[in-house]
């Protein structure tokens, strides 16, 4: 089971501000695109279309920050987090602490939203805003480390879909290639067998995968703001745990933890697997340029309010992946100009519904599997 976990998977501002613009603001990660290496004349006419489609957003002011939008956001989300926390600890029965247990998984959702887009720096010109904003979100709220999720997070926009670079796909639990699934051995092979029916299930253990995982990051990895996010973990867990046991008891505290982090996981998954998982994947032999790496691995899922939300805006991965700085709330009016301009240079750009992309995400978990159940039958 541990192996699984770790597999799947305001009164403080002042002070953080404090440390990191004294201590650690030169070197606090943010998501950044690789150095280039030299480039062939194909590089250059690659560069070149970037540049064109670079332009165009920009012309249209869409790299623009916004903060007083995301001002407003985190104000939104700390309201929510709060009246949650308000609604949990006075409603007196079982199934009220229940459902304010799910509600307050879906507020941790908004709250990853948040925290991600602090690492991308799409909410302030300041990079120790940024910086400010993820790690309060990430380590003080959500009690996973935010060292662990920008660096991880850089790797996989610097190499989506890459069998040997992405992290994303590089998940134990689940096999996203044939190779992964040929490796299986024991109950690793038969849950891959039948990963496409487990696949859900196992998505409300990522909370807890991220958890362990950036934990055991901070404890073996070097990182110049290891003691404070070490600091902001431990008040966290104090508080989180202190306060439930506290008001609520230890068995109810127990359900109601439960309950919080196979909602809040399974909501971030369900937002994050669709992007990639099911589209083109590329390894030594078939990398792309930086535009067509970016476009043909990536599906959208069809914008309206109502989705944008819920994706935090993740639902338009093409532009996303484009420009991953760009401030969520543009990413709406950046996708016609992506759109036409995907059209011209002739590069498939794929959209679909909502419930589509689940149909292709479970679709290509399960041609994984196939490969195995044959196997099986035949022995």
């Amino acid at each position: 089971m541990v192996v699984v976990l770790t597999q799947i998977g305001r009164d403080c501002y002042a002070f953080c501000y404090a440390a990191i613009l004294n201590l650690w603001a030169p070197e606090l990660a943010t998501l950044q695109p690789a150095a280039a290496e030299p480039l062939s004349q194909t590089g250059v006419k690659y560069e070149r279309e970037y540049s064109i489609l670079k332009r165009r957003i920009q012309e249209a002011g869409l790299l623009e920050k916004r903060p007083a939008y995301y001002a407003l956001s985190i104000t939104t989300n700390m309201v929510l987090l709060v009246f949650c926390l308000v609604v949990l600890f006075t409603i007196g029965t079982v199934w009220g602490q229940a459902l304010a247990a799910a509600a307050l998984g879906i507020v941790s959702g908004q709250l990853g939203f948040q925290l991600h887009d602090s690492g991308h720096r799409q909410m302030f010109v300041s990079s120790w805003k940024n910086a400010l904003v993820g790690l309060v979100t990430a380590d003080l709220l959500l009690g996973m480390s935010y060292g662990w999720w920008v660096q991880k997070h850089n790797r996989h926009h610097g190499n989506p879909n890459d069998v040997d670079l992405d992290p994303d796909i590089k998940v134990g639990a689940i096999a996203y290639t044939d190779e992964q699934a040929q490796a299986r051995r024991g109950a690793g092979r038969l849950a891959a067998m039948y990963q496409a029916y487990l696949f859900f299930p196992l998505t409300t253990f990522l909370a807890w995968s991220m958890h362990v995982t950036g934990l055991t990051y901070l404890v073996k990895e070097p990182s110049r703001y290891r003691r404070l996010e070490f600091g902001l973990l431990a008040v966290h867990a104090a508080v989180y745990l202190g306060a439930l046991v506290y008001f609520l008891g230890p068995w109810s505290a127990l359900l109601v933890v439960l309950i919080h982090k196979g909602v809040g996981g399974a909501y971030l998954a369900s937002v994050f697997a669709p992007n990639h998982k099911g589209m083109p994947q590329t390894g030594p032999s078939s990398r792309l340029d930086f535009v067509r790496t970016q476009v043909l691995t990536a599906r959208n899922v069809r914008g309206h309010p109502l989705t944008d939300l819920w994706y935090g805006s993740l639902n338009y991965q093409i532009e996303h992946h484009l420009f991953p700085g760009m401030p969520r709330v543009n990413m709406r009016r950046a996708q016609p100009i992506v759109r036409q301009f995907c059209l011209e240079q002739g590069i498939e750009y794929y959209e679909t519904s909502f419930l589509e992309s689940y149909r292709e995400l479970l679709g290509f978990l399960n041609e994984i599997g196939a490969p195995l159940r044959a196997e099986r039958i035949r022995v």
